[in-house]
């Protein structure tokens, strides 16, 4: 017998050699036709994988991650069963499940469109009814090797030769065979509902020296109602799209002559990125920030002693030489190793910390043009960076602190949906990371207690940790239920050790602080991104653009409107005028695409009163008013947006 531990602290007894899949069942028929994956001791794997030990269980459902990453894992190596059939011939490179859905990377004898996507579908669901079982098999490298090499798939050889052998694993279902670790679903008749949903291009384990081979995107469930409210959200996603809405209400715009992934900021879209930084500059004040300024390059050695050169010299751009025989500049990574040298300037005592420097700071980033996309994905951003520097007894208090500043953030822009994401380093990989096992232990337990403080169901993602250090990341959900990683905090007792930074105790001994690097936004491109796809381009009324236009009815009351925008503007309202020679239902039709919050109708009526009549987004008429009363009503509603945030 073995005993089986489920989360909430239960132990039973189960006959060796018992499966996740018998033990579901011995709870519940319903449960065992849910379960899709489990973990045992920590590692996902198949429901029908003996337990042959005293062992800790969590069974997953498509409601858990684990359940969807197995069942779209599964949808992939259904995939390339029909493409095999579809395509003798072709080959295989990756084909992982992701977020939402699944892909696969393939060389195919001939081009793979989005035309052949219907007919690589309709063999799906054949294939799928076959209830073929995925068998695992255990293959040694030698046997491996020699599987593919006689297939004459390079791709799969080169995935085996960085393999150890005793760790190979291969698994079929139907005529297709793959090398795969798993875990997999116990057979296709499980996945119901099927949707390919593009085809693009991708290098061979993402290095443009290599082939550009296909990638097949696709998504399945298991029921197709699921599959029809997911097609309604990707229609609204389409309509939401950050890169449409921002040609749309002329925010930002991409120039072939400027350079792939540098974005251009219009004026629109300039001064709605100037309302978030003076709002989180604001914030900052409050918490004792103190603005800095740093430059856009540094040496090449500045970046080599913090370690980013070894870390992101392969996706910087080429380094900037000078007339001067021996200068090497790099477009600046980070910003901070500036702050780290602005620290330096001075002596510190123990005094003066914790020191608060905030920048927003221009950073560059090499990505290959097949990753780029929108501001989501850019070689030039901007972070809402600070670097805090404190005193182990103050590194608790400081960093409870800029969560307080986070979620603050995030109630007054209506993010309400968000996880948070301990994210610490790999224990199995130690040298991606720098900095000692001791240093790196702190950290880790500083976050552990922060979150826990703060009354943060937070969870625990090894391997995401940044290389110098552990984080805290908010994973935002928006409007569509998709997830995004904006605001993050982490703790660094790394770069202090090697900028060799210190400060001077009340023993007048020297002491080394610790650094809180945190960005709230994380980038400012990333956040307008979101931000615009999360509202639909509704931005709250303190956040937009243009909060009225005003519309005569006809050119006679153009005089009239010119008036009343420049009153508005005189009370800090941003009013702009319609005065195109157009009848007022189009004007109306055309502003509401617009997304302008308030629009006010002048004709010959509110001329003679001195009045405007009222409509709203998405809401219509609101009646008539003074323009004084109106300009009031604008101001208090902007003040309750932002105090009502701070309220909660």
């Amino acid at each position: 017998m073995v005993k089986i531990t489920f989360p909430d602290g239960n132990v039973r007894e189960y006959p060796a050699g018992t499966t996740p899949l018998d033990i579901a069942n011995s709870i519940s028929p319903r449960l065992a036709q849910e379960v899709l994956a489990a973990t045992v001791n920590g590692e996902v794997q198949d429901i029908q994988k003996p337990i042959n030990a005293d062992s800790t269980l969590k069974l997953h459902k498509w409601e858990d991650e684990e359940g969807r990453r197995t069942f779209w894992h599964t949808s992939s190596h259904l995939m390339a069963e029909a493409l095999q059939t579809l395509y003798p011939g072709i080959k295989f490179g990756i084909g992982p499940s992701i977020e939402n859905g699944f892909y696969y990377d393939v060389d195919s004898p001939e081009p793979i469109t989005e035309a052949d996507l219907d007919k690589i579908e309709a063999k799906m669901k054949e294939l799928a009814a076959n209830k073929d079982p995925l068998i695992r098999r255990e293959v040694p490298k030698a046997e491996a090797m020699a599987t593919f090499t006689e297939k004459g798939d390079e791709y799969k050889c080169e995935l085996i030769s960085d393999l150890e052998d005793g760790t190979i694993t291969f698994y079929t279902n139907g005529t297709f065979t793959d090398l795969c670790r798993g875990p997999h679903l116990p057979n296709t008749s499980y996945i119901k509902a099927i949707k390919l949903t593009s085809v693009a291009g991708a290098y061979w384990r993402g290095n443009e020296n290599n082939k550009m081979l296909t990638r097949i995107y696709g998504i399945t469930f298991p029921k197709k109602s699921m599959l029809d409210e997911y097609l309604v959200m990707l229609e609204e996603a389409k309509k939401r799209d950050h890169r449409k809405l921002g040609r749309e209400l002329e925010l930002f715009a991409f120039s072939p002559r400027v350079g792939q992934g540098l974005p251009l900021w219009l004026p629109k879209g300039a001064a709605l990125r100037e309302r978030l930084e003076n709002f989180l500059r604001s914030v900052q004040k409050e918490y004792g920030y103190e603005q800095v300024i740093t430059p856009h390059i540094g040496m090449k050695d500045l970046y080599v002693t913090s370690g980013h050169y070894a870390k992101y010299g392969k996706d910087s751009f080429q380094p900037i030489h000078t007339p001067d025989e021996g200068e090497e500049f790099l477009l600046k990574p980070m910003n901070c190793p500036h702050h780290c040298e602005i620290y330096r300037t001075k002596p510190r005592s123990y005094k003066d910390l914790p020191i608060r420097f905030a920048e927003f700071g221009t950073v560059y980033r090499y990505e290959q043009s097949g990753e780029l996309h929108g501001l989501t994905r850019v070689r030039g951003f901007t972070q809402d960076d600070a670097h805090l520097f404190v005193r182990p007894d103050q590194l608790l208090d400081e960093f409870k602190k800029v969560i307080d500043i986070v979620l603050y953030i995030f109630k007054t822009l209506k993010f309400e949906n968000f996880t948070a994401q301990i994210s610490l380093r790999d224990p199995e990989n130690k040298e991606k990371y720098i900095g000692s096992d001791e240093n790196w232990d702190k950290a880790e337990q500083a976050i552990i207690q922060a979150a826990r403080e703060k009354g943060l169901e937070a969870v625990v993602e090894y391997g995401e940790a940044a290389f110098y250090g552990p984080k805290l990341d908010f994973m935002v959900k928006d409007a569509l239920g998709r997830k995004w990683q904006l605001g993050t905090i982490q703790v660094d007792y790394n770069l202090p050790e090697r900028f060799d930074l210190t400060y001077t105790g009340p023993d007048d001994k020297p002491y080394r602080p610790i650094m809180i690097h945190r960005a709230p936004f994380g980038s400012m491109e990333r956040f307008v991104a979101v931000l615009l796809e999360h509202t639909a381009g509704k931005f709250p009324l303190w956040l937009a653009p243009e909060q009225v236009v005003v519309l005569p009815i006809s050119e006679k009351f153009n005089d009239y409107a010119v008036e009343v925008v420049k009153y508005l503007k005189s009370q800090d309202v941003r009013a702009v005028i319609d005065e195109r020679n157009e009848k007022i239902g189009r004007k109306i039709r055309d502003n509401e695409l617009k997304r302008i919050p308030f629009m006010l109708i002048v004709g010959e009526k509110e001329q003679e009163q001195g009045l405007v009549s009222v409509r709203q987004q998405g809401e219509g008429d609101k009646g008539q008013m003074s323009k004084e009363d109106f300009a009031t009503l604008i101001n208090d509603l902007v003040a309750g947006e932002v105090e009502k945030a701070r309220a909660e």
